[in-house]
């Protein structure tokens, strides 16, 4: 298997690579702490929109600071790790920041994918990739499949009567 984990530089040389030879990059990002179907539901549709598949990962402080103090289950090298075995992804980054707003900037994507939780007025990057001639897509979100879920499930296991 590659590695799919590059830098940012690596990347942008990658991404103008594509550009030449008129590949459609796609572009999502999420905290993965507990991969589940509805992550893999995103990366196969993401991936039908495109030629490659890049996903940015929030590292373990940015993950903690937006979804709690026991987030992520997972340390972010165990997450980028499962992720490199995900065959519909191409490559992976991982960032620090709240947001991936600069990894967009500098990549600019020819499509931004979120899942149905978010709305499009509410997507970041959404007026970099758009000014720049992209688009963004919202897929479907499927119910009853988010890692904050399936945590409140193992925690607190429904009865069985």
């Amino acid at each position: 298997m590659k590695n799919k984990v590059k830098g940012l530089v690596e990347l942008t040389k990658l991404r103008e690579r594509f550009r030449r030879e008129r590949r459609t990059t796609v572009f999502t990002n999420g905290c993965f702490d507990i991969l589940h179907s509805g992550h893999v539901h995103l990366f196969r549709q993401a991936k039908e929109l495109g030629d490659i598949l890049l996903v940015a990962v929030n590292d373990d402080p940015s993950v903690r600071s937006l979804k709690g103090p026991d987030r992520p289950v997972f340390p972010l090298e165990e997450r980028l790790e499962v992720l490199e075995a995900v065959e519909v992804i191409d490559y992976l980054i991982s960032f620090s920041q709240p947001t991936p707003q600069e990894l967009i900037k500098a990549l600019l994507p020819d499509v931004l994918v979120k899942g149905g939780d978010w709305k499009p007025d509410e997507v970041v990057g959404k007026e970099e990739v758009e000014g720049a001639g992209g688009r963004v897509i919202i897929i479907p979100y499927l119910p009853g499949r988010s890692s904050s879920e399936i945590l409140k499930k193992v925690k607190d296991p429904p009865s069985v009567a």
